[in-house]
């Protein structure tokens, strides 16, 4: 499916592009993504300017008469509901997905339990409390869950707080990292196999995925700081997947997508199970990175989507939940 992609940028009005924030992905936010997005979307000529909610209060975007919000923010406080509500009842359009999917998708725990409701793959879980973290409790995850276990924050991105657990003996410890992160702890069944991601464009019956892309990191050690610091991850677009095998693992995408309610764009990351080919869901990202690392970029151009022009179409379709 081909985007319209004849937007009057003019008719887009005064636009601030959200970046920054006070997540623990304010780094990547306000040094990559944020300003990938603003120089994009004056590239292609519309009125755009940087607004760092963690300097600034959101008020400000209505007294100064900005039309349109893109939301380049990532984590908690930007990609959890929390200022798609404050737009919402400051009148702003923006970008992406709305309340209620926003909140969901950041919670990867709910997000299972909604794919689950459904019959969609996804991996085996644990989940702890943080303050319940006992070693007698802790030690016991592998037993149902089997080796390796992968041990993480449910409402942080970016992998981080994240960790590879092969072995009883660090259970503890990476459990107690993921606690310094969030008030629950998942314990995920390690899926063998190849790491995919796959980005979605749009709502309801009129969305549709775009290319798969397969990730190929070093021991697949696809962390924080491969993610956006080196260039050790290859990117494979188009994937090498066979093409039925790609099919299915875009229809399942679609599924998990509008199960969420999402709007605007997405990425599901995935993992390919290697001894049968099975894809597992693991996350839905409702405001994926927009670096030059980056995922949605990269399918985007495998299907002849440029950069800038990704941007001004997903900006063209900034909306409010009450205008649905």
């Amino acid at each position: 499916m081909k985007l319209d992609l004849n937007i009057d940028p003019q008719a887009l009005g005064k636009v601030a592009v959200l970046m920054g924030g006070s997540s623990a992905e304010r780094e990547v936010s306000l040094t990559m993504s944020g300003p990938g997005v603003l120089a994009a979307l004056r590239q292609e000529g519309v009125d755009a300017h940087a607004f760092d909610p963690a300097e600034r209060s959101l008020q400000e975007l209505k007294t100064e008469g900005f039309a349109r919000c893109f939301i380049a923010l990532h984590g908690r406080g930007g990609e959890d509901g929390t200022v798609q509500g404050a737009l919402e009842c400051l009148g702003i359009p923006y970008t992406g997905s709305g309340v209620m999917a926003s909140s969901i998708a950041m919670d990867k725990i709910t997000t299972k339990r909604v794919w689950l409701s459904d019959q969609l793959p996804t991996p085996r879980w644990v989940s702890l409390r943080s303050d319940a973290l006992t070693r007698e409790r802790v030690i016991t995850v592998p037993d149902e869950l089997g080796l390796p276990v992968f041990v993480k924050p449910p409402h942080e991105g970016s992998s981080i707080g994240a960790s590879k657990v092969t072995g009883y003996s660090q259970m503890q410890a990476a459990v107690e990292l993921a606690a310094r992160h969030d008030r629950e702890v998942l314990c995920e069944e390690f899926i063998e196999g190849e790491e995919l991601t796959c980005p979605v464009l749009g709502e309801g019956d009129a969305a549709f995925a775009l290319p798969v892309v397969r990730i190929r990191a070093p021991e697949g050690d696809y962390d924080y700081q491969n993610k956006y610091f080196t260039d050790v991850v290859k990117y494979d677009c188009p994937s090498g997947l066979d093409p039925a095998l790609e099919q299915e693992v875009q229809a399942l995408v679609l599924r998990a997508y509008r199960l969420l309610g999402c709007r605007g764009w997405g990425r599901a990351d995935l993992m390919l199970r290697k001894r049968d080919n099975k894809p597992f869901l693991l996350e839905m990202n409702t405001s994926p990175g927009m670096t030059s690392h980056s995922l949605v970029p990269i399918s985007a151009a495998a299907a002849g989507i440029s950069y800038s022009k990704l941007c001004l179409w997903l900006l063209s379709q900034a909306r409010l939940d009450r205008t649905a």
